[in-house]
């Protein structure tokens, strides 16, 4: 691995994808066997909100975004040093713009179907990334970081306005209720029939996708510059703290939506972001407990890759012609095996690419 990579964000990004390509189905699958309260309650935490609220899952995709933030002082600043001609550099970034949105259309956007009347142009997480990851290099790239911190704020009181001053056509004030929102109009406006088709929100949520990758940014950048670890660790809590606290008194007059990636939504997530950036930057950094981070960094370190197959592949369904003679025995619980052999395969394919240094980037 680099040397200038810190392990623990790649532990973190590990510990992101295990969420998204596993930890949701396990735990549905896992109630789905045992029915129990408990198993409820957990497997509650791991969907979405109808709409107002925060739940554990919420913040899987900022967390997504916040390490790609976190990883551009160390990938840029190399270029940059070798005095990289800068159009060179903004042409890297329109490329993995243009990659990061086409393989969106892969995963969720319906491309493979070859049906235009099912294709979405912007739906998908990768695509918020593009969006995050552009924007936010350009900020490190060609603004002060004071100049950076003006442009998260802004991010956040623009976008706060606009989804509450404007008129929608027909329907009156923009809310942040489902349905009746500024967001939501201009997204029916922009892309038409090629537009989410859901209450999600994408292009004016951009200006949230890009505060959430600038909260990672800053992240990054203290880590990189601090020498002294206790500081970074103490000052991240810091920085969390801030972020949950001002989301906490936000939602009270702009509640945290994250269908429409509210303001306060950023804030919140954001907030712990700089938690768990902290929790893993201290396990993993400080204390130097490196040998249950394999298991994760394999994960991590082809993360594109892991969430683009298991878009694409059905692991479990895979898993289920090897494992389909267990079925009588497991009874309520087969699925979760399937679940788990998917999973199995998955990991086998990454680990297979992180011992042969195999690293697919976009």
């Amino acid at each position: 691995m680099p040397n200038n990579r810190i392990h623990s964000i790649d532990v973190l990004r590990g510990f992101d994808m295990l969420m998204i390509v596993f930890a949701d189905q396990f735990f549905s699958k896992l109630h789905q066997g045992s029915g129990s309260g408990f198993t409820a309650a957990i497997a509650q935490q791991f969907q979405h909100p109808e709409w107002f609220g925060f739940r554990f899952y919420d913040i899987i995709m900022p967390l997504f975004l916040f390490v790609v933030g976190a990883v551009i002082p160390f990938s840029l600043k190399h270029r940059l040093q070798k005095n990289a001609p800068k159009k060179a550099l903004f042409q890297k970034l329109l490329r993995r713009f243009a990659i990061l949105f086409f393989l969106g259309w892969i995963v969720q956007g319906n491309l493979l179907a070859f049906d235009w009347s099912v294709f979405k142009i912007f739906s998908n997480t990768l695509q918020a990334i593009a969006v995050g990851y552009v924007f936010t290099s350009l900020a490190y790239v060609y603004l002060k970081p004071k100049t950076r911190v003006l442009i998260f704020i802004s991010c956040l009181i623009v976008y706060g306005l606009l989804l509450t001053l404007p008129a929608i056509p027909g329907i009156g004030r923009s809310t942040l209720q489902p349905d009746v929102n500024f967001a939501l109009y201009l997204d029916h406006l922009i892309f038409g029939a090629f537009d989410d088709g859901k209450q999600y929100t994408w292009f004016l949520s951009g200006l949230g996708f890009t505060a959430t990758t600038l909260s990672g940014l800053f992240a990054g950048e203290l880590i990189k510059k601090e020498s002294n670890r206790i500081k970074v660790f103490k000052t991240l809590i810091i920085y969390g703290g801030i972020a949950l606290t001002l989301g906490i008194i936000g939602n009270t007059f702009h509640p945290v939506v994250k269908k429409i990636w509210s303001s306060t939504f950023v804030l919140v997530s954001s907030g712990l972001c700089y938690f768990l950036m902290a929790l893993f930057y201290w396990i993993v950094d400080i204390k130097q407990q490196h040998r249950w981070t394999f298991f994760l960094k394999v994960i991590g370190m082809n993360a594109i890759t892991a969430y683009v197959i298991t878009h694409v592949l059905p692991f479990p369904k895979i898993a289920g012609f090897l494992l389909y003679g267990l079925s009588p025995y497991t009874g309520n619980y087969y699925e979760l095996v399937l679940v788990i052999g998917g999973f199995a395969l998955l990991y086998l394919l990454l680990w297979y690419l992180y011992k042969n240094n195999t690293f697919i980037k976009v």
